[in-house]
């Protein structure tokens, strides 16, 4: 059974193409790492599949049975979202943002408090949990929005450029904690400009390039994105 199921995926704004008859599968328990220059469509791809972003054409499932036109509230509840950019509320203190991403997946109260006797110290923000995100600097904050898509155990999980910003050892630790919920079940989609990184984490690739899916395979069959010419 496949995870995500995309077809024929064509994504337009203002006449232009941003996506053109994207089309893949993600296996269960996998790390697939999504690669292109900037503006290949990376993002654009995660938030059309979130329903940010409308499509123009296509299908998206997840398991094969929860389509994005039919329920699209439990489709949206089987992901979980690592942004590039913190998205973290002004008024929220650091806990508050925990109990509201697990209220938000119907995460337990034993669970969300195992998770985070875990991760809090993890990534070293012991100390910060009464914190609002104004007083955290913008490596804090990152871990912070990385704890809470951690949180639930979805069965997708997207990552867009997971290492902005992080110390090079809460890197390895999400490191550790990405290949964990692989091995758990849960298939992750990621983005990133650290591509020798990537390729000690995922099994997959699959590249953009304009809009398009230029190439696809095991991550080992990967070689480098090649250099854009002065025109493009």
């Amino acid at each position: 059974m496949n995870v995500l199921q995309i077809k024929n995926l064509r994504i337009e704004m203002n006449q232009a193409v941003l996506l053109d008859g994207i089309t893949f599968d993600i296996k269960p328990s996998s790390v697939t790492a999504l690669v292109g220059h900037n503006g290949a469509g990376k993002s654009t791809l995660f938030k059309t599949v979130m329903g940010v972003m409308a499509k123009s054409e296509g299908e998206i499932w997840i398991n094969e049975k929860y389509g994005q036109d039919d329920d699209f509230l439990t489709f949206k509840q089987l992901i979980s979202y690592l942004p590039e950019e913190p998205l973290l509320l002004t008024e929220l203190t650091v806990m508050q943002h925990f109990q509201l991403y697990a209220m938000s997946y119907a995460v337990p109260e034993e669970k969300l408090q195992n998770s985070l006797e875990r991760l809090v110290p993890g990534f070293e923000l012991e100390d910060k949990l009464d914190k609002y995100p104004e007083a955290l600097s913008k490596g804090m904050r990152q871990k912070v929005q990385t704890i809470c898509a951690l949180l639930p155990d979805t069965p997708l999980l997207f990552i867009d450029e997971p290492f902005m910003g992080l110390d090079i050892y809460a890197m390895e630790y999400l490191e550790e904690l990405i290949q964990e919920k692989a091995k758990n079940g849960t298939s992750i989609l990621l983005t990133s400009h650290q591509l020798e990184r990537v390729k000690d984490i995922a099994e997959n690739y699959i590249m953009l390039q304009h809009g398009k899916i230029q190439s696809h395979g095991p991550i080992a069959d990967f070689q480098t994105i090649k250099r854009r010419s002065v025109d493009e």
